[in-house]
């Protein structure tokens, strides 16, 4: 009956249908969710992520539809939504949000998180990420954003990204790197805050970001110098 509401809906019904989902079922592991649906809760899942990747260049209830996938991402014993979200380009679909100017921030912040969600389910989705082009969008994010959650969000994400993936460690390093010459104080700390902790792991720094790390001790914004 869930999902056939959910098919014959429109937009606004649709919009209600996700709020109704998100207040009854956050915090609810896989088993839980199963059993809310009936052993049919992938069924939902996909019809969620087919319709975010239909909607998404227009912002339609996207909030809302990110909190929801990330219901299922995040259930504990939950490991095949991931897989599933996945198969459908999920990872694609999130760092794309992240570039359009005209979606709000509050949007691109939900798809950072579903993106620590995949990160941090083992290394071998953080090389997804990364083999996608990942860590360029998410710096840029974190270099253009004017949200201070935001940028703190992609920054936990970068950290992740750089850690326990030696494939593309230097890649995080670099993108980093790459933050630094933008026009924003906090997002200078935080990018050389997770510097910091990577300088360790990755040594010298590769050739031709000395410069960059340098030229921040120039500027006028003391939290800056102090990191």
């Amino acid at each position: 009956l869930f999902l056939q509401e959910w098919d014959s809906a429109r937009k606004v019904a649709r919009s209600h249908i996700l709020d109704t989902f998100i207040e009854s079922n956050s915090g609810k592991t896989g088993p839980e969710l199963e059993l809310e649906f009936s052993q049919g809760a992938s069924l939902f899942l996909a019809r969620l992520t087919a319709w975010l990747r239909m909607t998404y260049m227009y912002g339609t209830c996207l909030d809302k539809l990110l909190k929801s996938i990330g219901i299922f991402l995040s259930a504990a014993s939950g490991r095949r939504y991931l897989l599933e979200f996945l198969e459908i380009g999920g990872v694609l679909t999130l760092l794309e949000i992240l570039g359009l100017n005209h979606l709000r921030e509050e949007d691109k912040r939900e798809s950072v998180k579903l993106l620590q969600l995949v990160a941090n389910a083992g290394r071998k989705y953080k090389e997804l990420i990364c083999e996608s082009y990942g860590v360029r969008s998410i710096a840029e994010f974190l270099a253009t954003s004017t949200s201070t959650e935001a940028q703190e969000e992609a920054q936990l994400l970068l950290d992740s990204l750089g850690r326990g993936n030696p494939k593309y460690q230097n890649q995080v390093y670099k993108g980093l790197v790459a933050v630094l010459p933008c026009s924003s104080p906090r997002a200078q700390q935080l990018s050389l805050q997770t510097l910091r902790v990577m300088q360790e792991a990755v040594g010298e720094a590769p050739g031709g970001l000395v410069e960059p790390l340098l030229a921040v001790l120039r500027s006028v914004h003391l939290e800056v110098q102090y990191e």
